[in-house]
Parts: C-alpha cells; structure tokens; sequence
C-alpha cells in the first residue's frame, strides 16, 4: 500500500497554509476537506494529464 503524499497549499478561502494529505495511488477523484483553519470546504480534484500524470487542482466550493 502506499503512501499519502503531503502537500502545501493555500486555502481559497482565507489564504493560510494547509499540509494535506493527497492518496494519488486511487487515481482521479474529487472530494471536499474543510480547511483547518478555517473551516470552509474546499474542493480537491485529482486529474490525470495526457501523459499520465496526477495533477491536483482546488477550488472554493461555490466555484
């Protein structure tokens, strides 16, 4: 099994920093995680290019 990859974003909602915790091993998704500061949810959406490679991509929920 392997594991979650972390990463740093900024929340788009109040622009603070956020590690999170991405599972690319389940290919393209989409879910929502409530920014820990906060507290709004925001959208991640896993994609995957023409070369095969996961891109993430996040958004505010009313985008």
């Amino acid at each position: 099994m392997q594991e979650p990859d972390e990463i740093v974003i900024d929340c788009p909602y109040c622009g603070e920093p956020l590690d999170v915790l991405v599972d690319t091993s389940a290919g393209p998704q989409r879910y929502y995680e409530d920014c820990s500061v906060c507290c709004r949810p925001i959208l991640f959406i896993l994609s995957e290019d023409a070369a095969g490679e996961l891109m993430l991509d996040i958004k505010r929920e009313d985008e």
